[in-house]
């Protein structure tokens, strides 16, 4: 074949896969999506879903063990993965439609987007984020590991493993992107940075990878959402190389973040779902000297093949070594779970001096007169709940605008919107679980005198309930 043959013939491969950031849909995959209807992927996005790495994410549940507890809730990574793609293909078509000459869009840039979008969870772990804020601090000593960090390693080894022609420009600003809600902006980019705010936004929390899971997680486990992105997605313009929203969606935006809120609190940290999961994390631990689970994050090779089924892997095993994992792993399958016993909230003016509780501060706090109990006997869960800025507003760091011909942004303080919206942003909740159904008194005892002696008061809503205080054995119950 001639050398102008061969030029042709790559400039054509280019050409198409180019093609595919437009409306040209004769180069795409059409896949329809329970959530935002027909998804349409493109050549180059296609070879990366059609990885055994990226395919990963359908063992990969979405909301990790909360189907123990939300029974629809077994969507997956890769469901919300193409969720992310094609709503930053949504965000980065509308800026181009609107404002692609002033801002120079290219093609290079919405098939960046598009790529950032697709593989910003291929280096998730398993059961949700357990795996990278519990389990593995808790056998490499405190090591502070996050799964982005894998997701960059991750699409290096794709790239490599499967030979994927993509520009190492691109591939640099794509990792770029998925990072860029923890590093803020991108250290080797001046210009275009409001790219950068599409998937991970380090800005202000506002992206599409919020988008899309609020909406899904939410429909999954039944519940109403009534933040609507479109709106959002459809009105958004940038000034100044930041993307700006439109005054009057303010208290869209404030649904965002409250929604989001709401789902940490009725869904991800749901007490009954923190007991199971804190049951699978100690299971883990456990089997960690024999499976070494932990050992999985040092090499892209091996870490592909960690997913949800190493529960199965831990149940299944006949290795006398892994009985401890395995009689844990079977307690949750009887629903003989780590009793919740109590949880109160700290208080608003306390939370500037808030340490984590620990199971040595409720055992300090117990009543002689009870059981002696263990550390070992007790799990205390401290949760976090924001508005992505910490006590901070979230909506101080948005910048909005008038209307479309006005090129000013500003930002909106809340009472100049309403005085209904909340004056504090981030709820600290401690809970206290018993390892053991005998000794649930004993433990709710003990937690009530430490709020005594720390607060000078009882802080929690009501007492444990008797019924759970007298229970000495595993009845059969439902979800």
């Amino acid at each position: 074949m001639g050398t102008t043959s061969l030029n042709l013939k790559e400039e054509l491969s280019s050409n198409t896969l180019l093609l595919s950031s437009g409306d040209d849909r004769r180069y795409t995959k059409h896949i329809h999506d329970n959530v935002h209807g027909n998804i349409y992927l493109d050549p180059l996005s296609l070879k990366f879903v059609d990885t055994e790495q990226f395919q990963r994410l359908r063992d990969l549940k979405q909301l990790g063990i909360s189907y123990m507890v939300y029974p629809g809730a077994v969507h997956s990574r890769f469901e919300h993965s193409l969720g992310v793609y094609w709503l930053a293909s949504e965000a980065i078509n509308t800026l181009k439609t609107y404002q692609g000459l002033e801002l120079d869009i290219d093609r290079f840039d919405m098939q960046t987007v598009k790529i950032a979008g697709l593989l910003h969870d291929v280096g998730h772990g398993p059961f949700s984020h357990m795996f990278e804020r519990e389990f593995i601090p808790r056998v490499l000593d405190g090591l502070k590991w996050s799964h982005e960090e894998m997701s960059l390693k991750m699409i290096d080894y794709i790239v490599d493993e499967h030979n994927i022609d993509i520009e190492s420009e691109s591939l640099k600003k794509v990792k770029e992107m998925i990072i860029a809600s923890e590093t803020g902006s991108p250290k080797s980019s001046k210009e275009k940075l409001f790219l950068y705010d599409i998937v991970a936004n380090g800005r202000n929390g506002i992206d599409v990878d919020k988008f899309d899971y609020i909406v899904r997680d939410s429909r999954a486990c039944g519940l109403g959402c009534n933040f609507q992105f479109q709106r959002v997605l459809e009105t958004m313009r940038v000034i100044d190389d930041e993307i700006c929203y439109r005054a009057k969606e303010y208290l869209t935006i404030h649904k965002l973040f409250a929604a989001r809120a709401d789902l940490h609190r009725t869904v991800y940290t749901h007490a009954k779902a923190k007991a199971i999961e804190l049951m699978l994390i100690d299971a883990m631990v456990f089997a960690n000297d024999v499976l070494q689970f932990s050992s999985y994050i040092d090499e892209p090779a091996k870490y592909w093949k960690l997913d949800d089924t190493i529960l199965k892997t831990i149940e299944t095993s006949s290795s006398q070594d892994l009985k401890e994992s395995r009689d844990l792993v079977l307690r949750i399958r009887r629903r003989d779970l780590y009793q919740f016993c109590n949880e109160f909230a700290v208080p608003k003016e306390k939370l500037d001096y808030f340490k984590s509780v620990t199971p040595q501060d409720i055992i300090c706090s117990q009543n002689s007169s009870h059981p002696t109990l263990h550390e070992e006997d007790i799990v205390v869960s401290n949760v976090k709940i924001d508005l992505t800025r910490g006590r901070n507003n979230p909506l101080e760091s948005i910048r909005f605008f008038k209307d479309y011909d006005s090129s000013e942004k500003f930002t909106i303080k809340d009472d100049m919107v309403s005085h209904l919206l909340p004056t504090s942003y981030q709820d600290m909740i401690v809970r206290v679980y018993s390892k053991k159904p005998n000794l649930v008194e004993a433990v709710s005892e003990a937690f009530e005198n430490f709020q005594l002696k720390t607060y000078g008061k009882k802080t929690q809503v009501h007492d444990t309930p008797e019924k759970k205080k007298r229970r000495q054995f595993h009845h059969p119950t439902g979800v």
